[in-house]
Formats: structure tokens, sequence, C-alpha cells
């Protein structure tokens, strides 16, 4: 069999420096699928087109875009991919020569290119973006797939401080099943903590489902603190149903779809100082069931102390304030309010509405003697603002 002709050789794929700083330049690997042994073919091919990628080696920049670009003729098909299998989404140009991802490149990732002309010459290139300095979580609530009360917002609470606010709002989106007015504000956790949270312009109505979708990947919160993953959940409104407690009148009363289905006589804080209830609205954070009660765990001390085993606790804020039994104050009941700050009841009374409620019921505080109404980040206390004001806490606005 006598040797083929250099002129009918497959040319290899090769891969050339630019000598353009930051950029990984590709020669493209084409095939002359010529028939009879046209060397035309082989020529033309050595003519195709060059590749290039604005990220390269081991040490790229995070937080950008990848791009792709063409220098003649137009791209048909780029793919960007992580180690992981998992793809950047991205769009070619009007004109074909540059393809640009929807969702910048991540830190500490692998990526691998792969990309194809639309004469068929095909390159591939790779790189690594830097590790993080630091990364940055979040918790997130309410818990994916529950099922809430109507004044539940929906919270994220970060491990770190988020200096980028806006950029990293800006990859927050919710989705609802009936186009419910909400808006995010940024907030301090009563622990310090930078927060934001979703809260709709009025309760949720009953039945909503919610999902959120926070593309946080690759964002830098400031500071070289970056997130390195995206995270979703989701939740359904359930009942429409509010606990409505009167200082006045000493009654805490739950009213579901606007009518009363019972009133119970309860002891709120004792008026006059800091054993004095929060008025306004506060949100049901979580039902915790028996627990035990030490006043040094919120600021009160000497006559004021108090250490306790609490049945059917019911926490309203971070600062103390829950809803329980406390049969201890039985006298009080209906008359004087004569508690540390919490809504105290029987252990019956406190039994019947503890399995009544659920997590993210409103409970609305009226009534004189209260100490005012507790900041956004004491538990949910975001609803104690108007909504022009809660807007304004935004960092798009």
């Amino acid at each position: 069999m006598s040797p083929q002709s250099s002129s009918s050789r497959r040319r290899p794929l090769r891969t050339r420096h630019a000598a353009t700083a930051g950029v990984a330049v590709l020669a493209a690997a084409l095939s002359a699928c010529s028939g009879g042994g046209d060397s035309s073919g082989a020529d033309k091919a050595a003519e195709k087109p060059k590749i290039a990628v604005n990220l390269k080696g081991q040490q790229a920049k995070a937080g950008g875009p990848v791009t792709v670009k063409l220098a003649g003729g137009r791209l048909k098909q780029v793919t960007v991919a992580d180690d992981k299998g998992t793809k950047l989404p991205g769009k070619v140009s009007a004109n074909g020569t540059t393809w640009t991802s929807q969702r910048v490149a991540a830190p500490g990732t692998a990526y691998k290119v792969d990309a194809v002309s639309d004469q068929g010459g095909s390159a591939k290139a790779s790189f690594k973006t830097a590790a993080p300095a630091q990364v940055n979580k979040v918790t997130l609530a309410p818990g994916k797939g529950t099922t809430v009360g109507i004044a539940q917002p929906l919270s994220i609470t970060f491990d770190h401080p988020v200096r980028n606010k806006a950029e990293v709002e800006k990859q927050l989106k919710v989705t609802t099943s009936n186009g419910t007015t909400g808006a995010w504000g940024w907030i301090k956790n009563h622990d310090g903590k930078d927060r934001v949270d979703w809260r709709p312009k009025e309760y949720w109505k009953s039945g909503t489902k919610v999902k959120l979708d926070a593309r946080l990947n690759g964002i830098d919160s400031g500071g070289d603190d970056w997130f390195v993953r995206d995270y979703a959940t989701g939740f359904t409104v359930g009942k429409s149903q509010v606990v409505k407690v009167n200082l006045d009148s000493k009654t805490a009363t739950l009213v579901r779809d606007g009518k009363t289905v019972r009133s119970l006589p309860m002891s709120a804080g004792t008026p006059g100082g800091e054993k004095a209830s929060w008025g306004g609205t506060s949100v049901l954070m979580s039902k915790e069931g028996t627990i035990n009660m030490r006043s040094e765990t919120v600021g009160l001390t000497g006559s004021n102390s108090y250490d306790k085993m609490v049945d059917y606790s019911m926490r309203l804020t971070w600062s103390g304030m829950y809803a329980h039994a406390a049969p201890w104050n039985a006298s009080y009941f209906g008359n004087t309010n004569h508690s540390s700050g919490c809504v105290g009841m029987s252990t019956g009374d406190a039994g019947w509405l503890y399995g009544q409620v659920q997590i993210g019921d409103p409970f609305e505080v009226t009534g004189s003697g209260s100490k005012g109404t507790p900041e956004p980040g004491n538990g949910y206390g975001e609803w104690n603002l108007d909504w022009s004001d809660w807007q304004t806490k935004s960092a798009l606005k």
C-alpha cells in the first residue's frame, strides 16, 4: 500500500496562545471532508478562523461572564461546563461572532469550553477560577415545602456581611401563584447579621404558592466573600387566621377567615417598663413545646428573675416574647397584665391555641401599656412598617 499524500491528510487540532494578555486563543480544528483527494479542502482548512476565550489558566477571576469569540465565520455551538457537568447558559451575538454566558463564572471552579463554527471547525479550552478568600452562606425561612400563615415573609439571613446588596438582590427571584405584590427589604437580624426579607404588601391570600430562585453562585457579596452555590425554596400559605391580643380587655382571640373562633382570657406584660409586652404585629416564629425560660436570657435580673419550665411555648420575637401556658398567673387572666412580657393563659387554653396556630400566623397586639413595636429584625417585625417605608429598604430603589 502506498503512503497517503500529504495534501489529503487530516490536519490535527492545535492550541496557540494569543499575544493579548488574559485571552486564550485556540486554533479551530477543521476536518477537510473532500472526495478524490482535492488539495483545496486542506488548504481551506488551514485558513479557518481562530476561537478565543476570555478566561485562561488556573487563577482566572470569577464573578464575570465567560465570552468565546470567533475571528471570522459564525459560531454554531458553544458549551461551557464545570467539572460536575453543569453548563453555563449563554447566547450568541446577532453577528454570530461572540458567545456570552448568562451566568457568571463561580470561584474555585474548573471549566471546559467546547466551541464549534458553522464551517465545521471545533476547538476546546479549559480554565479554573481562583478560590474564594471566604465563602458566604445563607439560611432560608420558611423551610422548603412547608405550609405557613398569612404573615410569614420569605427571609434570607447571611453568615457574613453583604456589602454588594444591590448585586445580591438582583439575583433573587420570587414567583407567586397569584401575582402577589411584594418587595425585598434589607434589615439587621436580632443577632446583628445581614438579612433580606420579601414581604407582601398585605397579608398573603390563603392557598398562595411561593417560590424563591436565588442564583447566587459566583456572586461576590463584597470583600472577596463569595457565594459558591444557588439556593431555592418554596412554601404554601395555609389557613387565613390572626390572633388578636387586646391589652385592654386582656383577651387573645383567634380569628379565622374573618370570623371569631374563640376568645381566651390572658395576662400580658406588666405595663410601664421592660416587662411590658411588645405592641403591633409579631409573627409566630416557632412552636417550641415545653422549654426552660430563664430571665437572664432576656436581661431580667434581681426581683424580676425567673427560671421555669413552660408548656405550649409559641415564640413571637427573638427578644423573648412568647404566648404560652402560665398557670402560676391564673388569678390575673382576663383582669390584669402581670407577666414578664409574654402572653400567658391557662394550660388548657394554651394547649388549645397551640394546636390551632401555624408558623407565620400574625399576633396583632393592641391596647395600652405596650413598650412600642419590635424592630423589623426582632422576629418578623417588618409588618410594623407601612408599605412605603418597607419599600425604601430595597437596595434597588
